[in-house]
C-alpha cells in the first residue's frame, strides 16, 4: 500500500484487481477545499487511458511488476520465446502482449520484459533499433533533393517510410516508438 503522495510516474497501481500504470500526476492544492492528486492512468494491458482523481493521502494498492532484461529468442507459433539473461530462464510471451513491437523485434535483441506474478505484462523495446533495409524501389535521379519519402521492407517485414536516397541493403536507424525513420548507420 502507498499514499497519493508517493506516487510517481510509471509506478502500476492494482485499482479494482486491474493494473494501471501511472502515465502523468499533479498534486493539486486549491485555495478553498481539500487538496487532490489529478493523475492518467493506462491499463497495462489493454493501454486504454483514463482520468482518475484521489484525495491528498488515500492509501492505494501498488502492484508488484517485476521488470527484467531479456534476450528474444525465437517466434514459437503465436507465442515468441524470451530468455532471462541471469537465470537463463526461458519464458513464452503470447503475440498479443508482443503487439506492435513485433515489427521491430530482432534476433538475440534485448528487451525489458515486466511480469506481474509470473504473467508477462508488457515487452518493452529499445527506442530506436538498427535494421536492414530488404526491399525498395530504387529513387529516380532528380528525386534525391525534393525531400520525398517512400516505403521500404525491413527485415523483420515491416514497413517504413525512408528517403528516396536509401537503397536495399543499407542499414537504417528506426524509432521502434512510431517507426520512424532516423538515420543511416
Amino acid at each position: 500500500m502507498a499514499s497519493t503522495n508517493d506516487l510517481k510516474n510509471g509506478m502500476v497501481l492494482n485499482l479494482d484487481k486491474e493494473l494501471w500504470a501511472v502515465v502523468e500526476f499533479q498534486h493539486v492544492k486549491p485555495g478553498k477545499g481539500p487538496a487532490f492528486v489529478r493523475t492518467t492512468l493506462k491499463h497495462v494491458l489493454t493501454g486504454k487511458v483514463v482520468d482518475k482523481t484521489f484525495n491528498a493521502g488515500t492509501k492505494v494498492e501498488t502492484a508488484n511488476v517485476d521488470k527484467r532484461t531479456m534476450q528474444y529468442l525465437y517466434a514459437d507459433g503465436e507465442d515468441f520465446v524470451f530468455m532471462d539473461l541471469d537465470t537463463y530462464e526461458q519464458i513464452h510471451v503470447s503475440g498479443v502482449t508482443v503487439g506492435d513491437n513485433v515489427n521491430y523485434l530482432l534476433p538475440e535483441a534485448e528487451v525489458t520484459v515486466a511480469q506481474h506474478d509470473g504473467v508477462p505484462l508488457y515487452v518493452e523495446l529499445p527506442t530506436s533499433v538498427m535494421v536492414t533495409i530488404t526491399y525498395t524501389e530504387p529513387g529516380l535521379q532528380g528525386d534525391r533533393s525534393t525531400g520525398g519519402t517512400k516505403p521500404a521492407t525491413i527485415e523483420t517485414g515491416a514497413t517504413v517510410q525512408v528517403p528516396l536516397f536509401i537503397t536495399n541493403g543499407e542499414k537504417i536507424k528506426v524509432d521502434t516508438r512510431d517507426g520512424r525513420y532516423l538515420g543511416r548507420s
